[in-house]
């Protein structure tokens, strides 16, 4: 088995780590607001705290990972971010719990950028794809499984603090065996052939039949360290933030207000509230892996751009529908289909998106998708507001979901005018002439 693989795993289980961690706040949602008295406005801001402070910080981290590599820093963010779930369970109050959740989403920033720039020294361009896919489903199944998982363990553990600390000290166990595993490059990992590691270093940028005007040999040359104000010059990439703004708003309710709106909307206990709400989550894995899929099957016909742009398109398209579809929720069936389509549709765009950030930012691929991350997860943050907000305003959850279906609506139109095939020297230096 080629070595490669195992950093995809890896990277798969880094994506598990993260959602279980910030998604056991939702299945926890209940008994944290009964035990300090919170209204659902007050669990709002400590939902949304996590996604401000993870969208801050994710060009700093990409940045970071540009610069000390994805060993290092993977590391650190790893036991970060372990140590700020951990303390969930020890802080008390309103302000405090704020802070604390602002802070392990500043941690947790530094994964999915650094996971990009491993990919970006580790894959062949025809196998990224897939690989975005497998490691964007690890955080769905981490997700879906601690929907049912932590009210399991509450019970198990005697309580809603000591399932926190059980995650922090998973995530400390994890963090020491990637820096012990782990190299920045194949070509320094000792456990990589030589056939292997000359493999990836020949595939790992485009070919020249891919490259537009012949421009593949240039590539080596333009890949010099980037600003943040000289990524904002590239039209591909403020396109990749808008739409992954509409993403990460449609996603983001699945793993902070869905699972409390089935329990209350629907009178359900907490068990059967897990099973329900892990259902989307399993659908976006689907969404996942066939978006991957088509994205290295299309890239390796010789369609670069199509590779990227049709399974994102259509997974807007389901998102879309889906989120419309969910004002006409009256039972738990319904809820949960309407919402398995959205995530199916929405998961969709993981693959192809970042795999176009690794396209266009080369060896900046850290600070470029952190960049994207950072403003879609903007998304994120509106999200956990909007809907305890808009219902109390409006008296009626519908805007939310209009709201939702418009974002992905507007997100099919920038993926006609995105180009993955450009990379953001390649734009930078022909603005400039």
């Amino acid at each position: 088995m080629p070595k490669r693989f195992l950093l995809i795993f890896g990277a798969f289980i880094v994506s598990v780590l993260m959602w279980v961690d910030r998604a056991c706040i939702s299945a926890a949602k209940s008994d944290i607001a009964t035990d300090m008295n919170f209204t659902d406005q007050q669990m709002g801001w400590v939902m949304s705290a996590f996604a401000l402070g993870y969208a801050l910080f994710q060009v700093p981290s990409g940045k970071l990972a540009d610069r000390f590599g994805p060993r290092i820093v993977m590391s650190v963010v790893c036991v970060v971010w372990s140590i700020f779930t951990a303390l969930t369970g020890v802080i008390r109050g309103l302000v405090p719990l704020i802070g604390l959740r602002f802070l392990f989403g500043m941690g947790e920033a530094g994964g999915y950028p650094t996971i990009a720039r491993a990919f970006t020294s580790w894959l062949p361009m025809n196998e990224r794809g897939i690989a975005n896919s497998v490691s964007f489903s690890g955080g769905r199944l981490g997700a879906a499984l601690a929907m049912p998982g932590v009210v399991w363990l509450i019970n198990v553990l005697g309580g809603w603090q000591q399932t926190f600390w059980f995650f922090g000290a998973m995530g400390v166990l994890f963090a020491i065996a990637w820096y012990v595993l782990f190299r920045d490059s194949p070509e320094t990992h000792i456990a990589v052939s030589e056939e292997e590691s000359n493999y990836i270093i020949q595939n790992r940028k485009p070919a020249k039949n891919q490259t537009p005007l012949g421009e593949s040999a240039e590539l080596e040359n333009e890949e010099s360290s980037l600003t943040f104000a000289e990524m904002l010059r590239s039209p591909n990439l403020l396109m990749l933030m808008v739409q992954y703004v509409a993403h990460n708003f449609t996603f983001f309710f699945t793993v902070t207000w869905f699972f409390p709106y089935l329990k209350d909307s629907f009178e359900l206990t907490k068990e059967q509230t897990g099973w329900y709400a892990a259902m989307p989550l399993l659908c976006g894995v689907a969404g996942n892996w066939l978006a991957g899929f088509t994205v290295d099957k299309l890239y390796s016909q010789g369609k670069w751009n199509f590779s990227r742009r049709l399974p994102a398109a259509i997974g807007f398209v389901f998102s879309a529908i889906g989120m419309s579809l969910c004002v006409n929720m009256t039972t738990p069936a319904s809820a949960v289909a309407c919402m398995c389509i959205a995530i199916f549709g929405a998961d969709m765009i993981l693959s192809p998106s970042w795999s176009t950030c690794m396209d266009i930012g080369g060896k900046n691929a850290g600070a470029v998708s952190g960049a994207m991350n950072m403003v879609g997860n903007l998304g994120a943050f509106t999200t956990a507001l909007a809907f305890p907000y808009l219902h109390d305003y409006m008296g009626s959850h519908e805007p939310f979901f209009y709201l939702a279906a418009g974002l992905n609506v507007v997100a099919i139109f920038m993926w006609f005018r995105i180009k993955p095939d450009r990379s953001i020297s390649q734009e930078l230096s022909g603005a400039s002439q």
